[in-house]
């Protein structure tokens, strides 16, 4: 990022008429596709609530006898693998979307299957799903799992033999065991209520820790390269944190008060994009080790469940506490004080709560402001559409009756890119494979009953969410003989033929969806860059008119102030994800590098003039 950034790369030569590349822009990798990482901190919230949430509606069904409608309970307990990066208030609301939209996906998908008995024509239905799931996931920005969970219940739903009377009563217990997944997602806020913005705030000190750690001063050295990384990873989590404590409903004092301070840690954190010297800026002044040693603990405390910590402020970021203060008397009306005021720690000064800029799109305008024409997501809708029929079509063409997984497989590797996508696809297979050979050792097991085939789907899925956030390919191992197990509960094949048909399935969907991947290029992610661009332009202008009207008489400017800074860290953001996407994207006209360093560089020197609030102007040249 900025004057760090990498030049590019000479793998393709360009035609000075159309600027298209003539071959992919970079050698596509394989040794990193496959490396492990650590882990994700909260791995174990969605797996031990989606694990909860199907043992309830599988062990009534055992009790039952009707284990062949697992499937359709498995729809709506699979809602309890997303929204955990949400507070609890914003959970509430956003899982009964995701589970009508389960729902609604399940209700075509069975209507479809009980009204035609075509293969070609159902793949079409689910492949046109399987791209409204994609887009839609990314336009509403849900999170993991995305889409890939709707898509497989959705396209298996299309192959299962179905009477039209019949749909109601299926699509009925999917809506009842997405009703118990919302109660076991919400379950622990009523042991730990603040969990989810806790969280993420300890996320944002720990990435600013990590900044300050690069600093030369600490001992980290002078990488170009690890500062810039490091001052992108810090401000996407003081961002995300910020969005979190956003979403925190403040009806109590209580709540006033633990969300302030939550405001006072990311102040604070903040304060690591800075550029002054850590001893001149910081309060503590020990300098930007000890500072990050103080981040650390702090983030220690938040992820042990610890009282909220008391955070001293220095002048610079005390005067940023005024302008939140004065952000929330700008968008809360002042005959509701209950939103703005509160008992402070010591009683004496008012708490103040943090608000997003008004005027700014939220909710459903946001998501089809993101859907509009023009929008770099068509385009991998499109990909996602014909690299799925024509998945499901070829699988067809090798002699697989019941296709659905290679449309599976297909939908499930389209990423940001085309480099992402491959790797997803080389991840899919190799996961699927071993995934097969682990079904295959455990078929003794599986064919001792019904008991033990229920145990073993619940400890894949554990594994699964264990393991997928190490590297997609691991949690396939895992995925791979769930998705198998959930088939053998409504249907019995002969191993030989399920494997056999997995096996295709994988390889076909896989080779036929980075086909197209190929072929249906987003010409719209340069595009997308320039766009990028000129919102940063309009966003560092505007905090420039901010600094420079600074001390005129009788302005109080505190609150564009704060949503200048807000708005310019969204933008730098959003530019180095298009430079992301757009560098792994193949046929692209060349990224303009020396222009993206040039901005970067600009627009992080006016974001951290506007983080330190100083008392004048300074220019950002």
């Amino acid at each position: 990022m900025g004057k760090h950034a990498k030049p590019p790369e000479d793998h393709a030569r360009t035609t000075p008429k159309s600027g298209v590349r003539a071959r992919p822009p970079r050698a596509l990798p394989i040794r990193s596709t496959v490396r492990l990482r650590r882990p994700v901190d909260i791995w174990h919230k969605p797996a031990l609530s989606a694990v909860v949430a199907l043992a309830i509606p599988d062990l009534t069904l055992l009790a039952f006898g009707r284990l062949d409608l697992i499937l359709y309970t498995s729809a709506g307990a699979m809602c309890a693998l997303y929204a955990h990066g949400l507070p609890y208030a914003a959970r509430a609301r956003t899982l009964p979307w995701l589970v009508l939209g389960m729902v609604a996906s399940l209700a075509v998908a069975l209507t479809a299957a009980s009204l035609t008995t075509s293969t070609a024509l159902l793949v079409v239905f689910a492949s046109l799903v399987a791209a409204v799931h994609k887009v839609v996931c990314d336009a509403t920005r849900i999170g993991p799992p995305g889409n890939l969970i709707l898509t497989f219940i959705a396209a298996s739903a299309f192959f299962v033999p179905q009477r039209l009377e019949q749909v109601p009563l299926h699509t009925a217990l999917a809506l009842g065991a997405g009703a118990v997944a919302w109660l076991v997602c919400m379950a622990p806020a009523l042991v730990r209520p603040q969990g989810p913005e806790r969280i993420a705030t300890a996320r944002a000190l720990e990435a600013a820790a990590g900044l300050l750690r690069t600093r030369p001063e600490t001992g980290g050295g002078a990488d170009p390269a690890g500062v810039a990384h490091a001052r992108h990873a810090t401000a996407a989590a003081v961002n995300a944190a910020w969005h979190a404590v956003f979403l925190v409903p403040v009806r109590t004092p209580g709540a006033t008060s633990a969300r302030a301070r939550l405001e006072r840690l990311l102040v604070r954190a903040e304060s690591a994009l800075g550029d002054r010297d850590p001893a001149g800026a910081l309060s503590t002044g020990r300098g930007a080790a000890a500072e990050a040693d103080r981040l650390g603990g702090w983030a220690r405390e938040l992820r042990s469940g610890r009282p909220l910590p008391e955070v001293p402020l220095s002048a610079a970021q005390a005067v940023e506490l005024a302008g939140v203060a004065a952000e929330t008397t700008a968008a809360v009306p002042p005959e509701d004080p209950a939103k703005s005021h509160g008992p402070d720690d010591d009683g004496s000064r008012p708490l103040v709560l943090r608000h997003p800029a008004p005027g700014r799109p939220r909710g459903l305008r946001a998501v089809v402001a993101r859907l509009a024409p023009g929008s770099p997501l068509l385009p991998i809708g499109a990909r996602v559409a014909a690299g799925c029929v024509l998945a499901g079509w070829a699988s067809m063409a090798v002699g697989v009756g019941h296709p659905y997984w290679a449309v599976v497989t297909a939908a499930s590797i389209y990423q940001a890119n085309t480099t992402l996508s491959w790797q997803r696809a080389l991840q899919r297979t190799l996961g699927n494979l071993l995934g097969l050979l682990l079904f295959t050792a455990l078929l003794p097991l599986i064919h001792t009953g019904q008991v033990a085939m229920i145990a073993l789907a619940l400890t894949f899925q554990l594994g699964a969410e264990a393991c997928i956030t190490r590297n997609y390919w691991l949690g396939s191992v895992c995925v791979t003989p769930m998705a198998l197990l959930l088939t053998e509960f409504g249907s019995h094949l002969p191993a030989r033929v399920l494997i056999t048909d997995r096996w295709i399935d994988t390889v076909v969907g896989a080779a036929v969806g980075l086909a197209c991947c190929v072929l249906v290029t987003n010409r719209r992610a340069a595009d997308r860059i320039d766009i990028a661009l000129e919102r940063l332009a309009a966003a560092e202008a505007a905090a420039h008119r901010v600094l420079a009207a600074r001390g005129l008489p009788g302005r109080d400017d505190t609150p564009e102030a704060g949503w200048a800074r807000d708005r310019l860290a969204g933008c730098l953001i959003e530019l180095r994800e298009a430079v992301d996407v757009a560098a792994g994207e193949w046929w692209q006209r060349p990224v303009p590098q020396e222009r993206i360093a040039l901005a970067e560089q600009q627009g992080h020197r006016v974001l951290a003039v506007l983080v330190r609030r100083l008392p004048a102007p300074v220019p950002a040249a």
